[in-house]
């Protein structure tokens, strides 16, 4: 039977996993807004090279969310 700190820590952990997933849903919105304002300034032939860095550090921190969600899965047995 598990003790009151190994259910404790399950606990956090679900919250945890919860919040990552929160990040991974927040982080693809975030990606999918700057593709369309890439298409719109294209469109409209502004200059593309800061949105496209917005846009690189955008897929680079989901990457991250998506590491540490699964890390954390991992750690729940999932």
């Amino acid at each position: 039977m598990p003790n009151h700190s190994t259910i404790a820590h399950r606990e956090m952990q679900l919250r945890h996993l919860e919040q990552a997933e929160q990040h991974i849903v927040q982080g693809e919105r975030h990606i999918a807004e700057q593709e369309e304002l890439i298409e719109h300034l294209a469109n409209h032939g502004h200059d593309l090279a800061e949105a496209k860095k917005l846009l690189d550090n955008f897929y680079s921190c989901q990457v991250l969310h998506v590491q540490h969600r699964d890390r954390i899965r991992r750690e729940l047995g999932e």
